[in-house]
């Protein structure tokens, strides 16, 4: 399944509770999606979630049906440090 961030800016109204993220979570096991992990930005206005999901579009309709914004949905792949211990190189244009 490919790996998507969601970048959600909340403008200091981020008000994480029990029942959300229980209503996330049930959502998520319907809908075929897996919250991997997030990220607070210093200044509490933004988050990046970490997601695998089948599309982008399946993350949209989420962010919709909770009321979550969904800003910016991005496709990565991950790329590791123990990738470049082993000395197996990295395929790509990491440029990109």
């Amino acid at each position: 399944m490919a790996m998507f961030i969601i970048e959600r800016e909340f403008a200091e109204r981020l008000e994480l509770d029990a029942d959300l993220l229980k209503g996330t979570v049930d959502y998520n096991d319907v809908h075929e999606l897996r919250w991997l992990f997030s990220f607070l930005s210093a200044d509490r206005r933004k988050t990046y979630c970490l997601y695998e999901a089948p599309n982008p579009e399946a993350l949209r309709r989420q962010a919709g049906d909770l009321g979550l914004p969904a800003d910016a949905i991005i496709e990565v792949t991950e790329i590791n440090p123990e990738m470049f211990s082993s000395g197996t190189s990295v395929t790509g244009n990491l440029a990109s």
